[in-house]
């Protein structure tokens, strides 16, 4: 893999990845898009233990631009501004222009609660230059590429005293919030352990002091023992529909070995992971006969400066899904108690999903 590094007009860092080498000519682009003043910071919520972070500059970030002013397409006209320059190279990582986290961020006036500059840093991930395409129709070596830029940007912001957990994320479709049509995906690099992570990874590690092994390392060798919900299955990867699945259609894509980060995957093991990604990816869009709408979201060990054995890196999906014609999203059950009913049972729809068949290129 060959990077670049470049900085944006703005001073906002912009790194270019490929698997040639990169033109010392390829220069930041002349201008970039304009920002909001940018000054996160975080509100503890004193009922759920938890920091909330507060950035209200995103209200005025770019959204659903037409075609001619997409700001993640490629561009060296000023009158046309925009993240990226033109060149030849495969996958682009910028500072997002409208930060819910930044090393900029300040101390704000005290509050009735504990109060924190929103410290750490957001970044966006190019997948490709061509605005018509999708993580899922990427060619393999590309998407093994964007394993590659996941675990770069995992060391180097793990690296960080103000980073204590590094996510990389994709949302795709307006279903769920989407801004950008571009295929992309986010990383954020927190200044905690997020709740979520920190539940499960509490879990992993009573289990792995109870019992001497890895949770989902069990847990997926028992999901290849019953095999109804596998839907990818090799020596070194493998992707199911869980038995405990909250959302239908909810995937998850781990290796075989309990890898605790993506930094942590042998070259065969990132391979492995690329093709169970794409393989799950095209399923979705050939179900539904279009763009699946979906939340992507790589669970994997805190940055904090401590060793994380319990932890196994795997990758989930979250899709909103069709029901009757319409969309189900959380209800009052969900968002109200944090208990999730599902209307259909993990084994049918790992059964639609099984029975698509697709060719990997």
């Amino acid at each position: 893999m060959y990077t670049r590094t470049l900085s944006k007009p703005d001073g906002r860092a912009l790194r270019l990845y490929s698997r040639r080498p990169i033109s010392d000519t390829i220069a930041s682009p002349p201008s970039s898009p304009e920002g909001a003043p940018a000054n996160s910071h975080m509100r503890w919520h004193p009922l759920r233990s938890e920091w909330v972070a507060y950035a209200g500059h995103r209200q005025a970030r770019t959204f659903l631009p037409p075609a001619e002013h997409n700001p993640l397409a490629p561009s060296n006209d000023p009158d046309r501004p925009s993240e990226l320059p033109v060149g030849d190279y495969d996958v682009a990582v910028f500072d997002n222009l409208f930060p819910t986290f930044s090393e900029n961020a300040t101390a704000q006036p005290p509050e009735i609660v504990e109060t924190r500059p929103a410290k750490g840093a957001c970044e966006v991930v190019v997948f490709t230059q061509d605005p018509s395409q999708s993580l899922g129709r990427l060619p393999l070596s590309q998407i093994e590429l964007i394993f590659e830029v996941w675990a770069d940007r995992y060391v180097d912001l793990g690296r960080r005293d103000d980073v204590r957990y590094v996510m990389p994320f994709e949302n795709r479709g307006v279903e769920v919030g989407v801004t950008l049509h571009h295929p992309h995906g986010q990383i954020y690099a927190y200044p905690f352990v997020p709740p979520i992570p920190a539940v499960e990874l509490e879990a992993q590690r009573a289990y792995r002091q109870a019992h001497g092994c890895g949770l989902l390392e069990r847990l997926m060798a028992d999901e290849v023992a019953d095999g109804r919900r596998i839907l990818y299955l090799s020596e070194q990867a493998i992707a199911v529909v869980p038995v405990c699945a909250r959302y239908a259609y909810e995937v998850w894509i781990a290796p075989r070995r309990p890898a605790t980060s993506v930094a942590d995957l042998t070259s065969h093991e990132r391979c492995e992971m690329a093709r169970a990604l794409k393989t799950i990816l095209l399923k979705f869009d050939r179900l539904w006969g279009q763009a699946f709408p979906y939340v992507m979201v790589v669970h994997q060990a805190p940055t904090d400066g401590h060793d994380h054995p319990e932890a196994h890196l795997y990758m989930a999906f979250y899709p909103p899904y069709r029901m009757r014609g319409r969309l189900k999203y959380l209800a009052g059950s969900e968002l109200g108690a944090g208990a999730f009913t599902a209307d259909t049972l993990p084994e049918a729809k790992a059964a639609e999903l099984r029975a698509v068949e697709v060719t990997l290129d």
